[in-house]
This record gives structure tokens, C-alpha cells and sequence, in this order.
């Protein structure tokens, strides 16, 4: 039987080729914070590095068996791509995971985003670059400051931990894209990052990995924090800049705020409020200055 090749529909674009691709990135970003307000209810039951396993498996398992990518004839240089994103992959949620265990939904990705917002300052020219992300990290500092319980020491470094990884991931997951069919390199890479995560999964979590309940909230989330986002990522990535999507990012932490205050009833105080609005309106300022179309990335043939 001949595999089954998913082909993502056409992405509906203004004419600077832009809105079709943002609203992938938002929609997906959406989805991928309920995956996690529903993985703080796992967490609890195996800890976040079986988490993590159950997640990037399930997703393995669904991608592969769906899109049946091909092995033979692929470079050293496709497989250390494609190996890499796991990598990326396991590594950025399991910080993450260790993130949101630790300190509020919102506040986790308000620290997490610095990581694709300092790849925007890299990736983009002129003096006027340092400006948003100026703003973003005074955000950031407000919900730092003394007395405010958002943010705490170790929550904080995991976050920045994954926030550097996730910057890694949108290169990587770019170069993807554009070397392999489809979601033939995410279905790849999932299975990397199942591999990769499943010792320490496996050790820390044992038999509890068995559980109906602990496989239908894997499951959940596999569904709503991998294969719907990162598929979404994917086709956006292909006619998107790196940068261009960075900055998108930054619109992350209000997404998940909204997610943890309607899901979790995490409650924002002012002051978080205000440290979120800031990190957004760097966003819209970003993506606003950043006018000029850029290159589809090619998918590869």
C-alpha cells in the first residue's frame, strides 16, 4: 500500500503573504497553552520528563503511522536536522514542564519568550531593533519585581532555559520544513525526541506510565501541545521569516495568561497585567516596523 502523504491545505494570504501564516502561529500558540494548562494535571501523576515522554510518543506514533516518511536516501545532513529538532524538542518542553510545575502559566512564557525575542535582535538590522525588545524585558523585570509572586528563581531559570531552546527550534524547525515533505521531518523529529526523552521518562514515572488515566491526559495533550501547534509551525515556517515569527511569539504570554486564568483560575494581579501588556506591545510594535515580505522557504521536492 502506498503511504499515505498529508498535504496541509493552502494557506489564505493578504497580499503581502503574511496574514495567512500569523493566524496559523496564533491559533496554534492558543492550542499549544490549553495542552499545557492540561498537562498541570499530569504533571502531578508522573512528573514532567515521562510528561514530556507521553507527550512527544504519542505524537510520534500518530505522525509516523499517517505520514510513513521516507527513510532511504536521506543525507547526513537531513538526519542531523532532523535529529537536532528533537532534541530541541524534548529539551524545550521538558524545561518548560519544569517551568510551569514552579510558577504561573503566564508568567512561565512572559520569561520564555525572551528566547525567540533575542533571536529577533539577532536576526534583524539597524539600531531601532533594540527597542521592542527593550520593552518586552522591562516586562519581564515588572513581573520580577520585589514582592510580586509570578515569578520565582528556579521556575525562572527553566523558563529562560526553554526560552533559549525555543529559539533554537524555530531555526531548526525552519530548516525542517524546507528539507523534508510535508510533516515528514516533524514526524521524524518526534520520533527522535520520544527516543531521546524515554530514559529518564521512563525511570522517574515506572509503571504509572500504564495508567488509563495518565495515557487519555497524554494523549490530551499530545494532541493539543505537539501535533496541532508544531503542525500549525511547520507550514507557517515555510513563508515566514525566522524573525518575522520570533517576534510573533512574543504574543505568547497574553495567550497563556487568558488560558490559565479560563482553564486553571490562575488570577493576575496588576502588576503581571501590566508586565504581559508590555511584553505584547512590543510584539505589535515589532511586527508592525517589520513591513517588507519575506521569502517563502521553499518546501523540499
Amino acid at each position: 500500500m502506498a503511504a499515505l502523504r498529508v498535504s496541509p491545505a493552502p494557506v489564505p494570504t493578504t497580499p503581502d503573504g503574511q496574514l495567512g501564516p500569523v493566524a496559523l502561529v496564533l491559533a496554534g500558540h492558543l492550542v499549544l497553552h490549553a495542552g499545557a494548562a492540561v498537562a498541570t494535571f499530569l504533571l502531578p501523576l508522573v512528573g514532567g520528563p515521562a510528561a514530556v515522554m507521553l507527550r512527544l510518543g504519542l505524537s510520534a506514533v500518530v505522525l509516523l503511522a499517517v505520514c510513513r516518511p521516507r527513510l532511504r536516501g536521506r543525507s547526513r545532513a537531513d538526519w542531523a536536522v532532523v535529529v537536532g529538532f528533537g532534541a530541541t524538542l524534548a529539551g524545550m518542553n521538558m524545561l518548560f514542564y519544569e517551568a510551569i510545575a514552579r510558577m504561573p502559566l503566564g508568567a512561565a512564557v512572559t520569561v520564555e519568550v525572551l528566547g525567540p525575542l533575542a533571536l529577533s535582535v539577532l536576526a534583524a538590522r539597524g539600531a531601532g531593533r533594540w527597542v521592542w525588545p527593550a520593552v518586552a524585558l522591562a516586562g519581564v523585570a515588572l513581573l520580577g519585581w520585589d514582592g510580586l509572586g509570578g515569578l520565582t528563581i528556579v521556575g525562572g531559570g527553566f523558563a529562560l532555559a526553554a526560552g533559549a531552546l525555543w529559539g533554537a527550534y524555530i531555526l531548526l524547525a525552519q530548516r525542517t520544513g524546507g528539507r523534508f515533505d510535508r510533516f515528514d521531518g516533524l514526524a521524524l523529529a518526534m520520533g527522535a525526541a520520544t527516543v531521546l526523552s524515554a530514559p529518564l521518562g521512563i525511570a522517574t514515572a515506572g509503571t504509572a506510565l500504564l495508567s488509563p488515566a495518565v495515557l487519555g491526559l497524554g494523549a490530551a495533550v499530545a494532541l493539543m501541545s505537539s501535533m496541532v501547534p508544531y503542525g500549525f509551525e511547520l507550514v507557517a515556517l515555510r513563508r515566514l521569516r525566522a524573525a518575522t515569527f520570533a517576534i510573533l511569539m512574543s504574543l505568547s504570554p497574553a495567550l497563556a495568561a487568558v488560558v490559565g486564568f479560563v482553564l486553571l483560575g490562575q488570577r493576575l494581579s496588576l502588576l503581571e497585567c501590566l508586565a504581559i501588556a508590555l511584553v505584547v506591545v512590543a510584539s505589535a510594535g515589532a511586527v508592525r516596523g517589520a513591513r517588507r515580505p519575506a521569502p517563502a522557504v521553499p518546501a523540499a521536492t
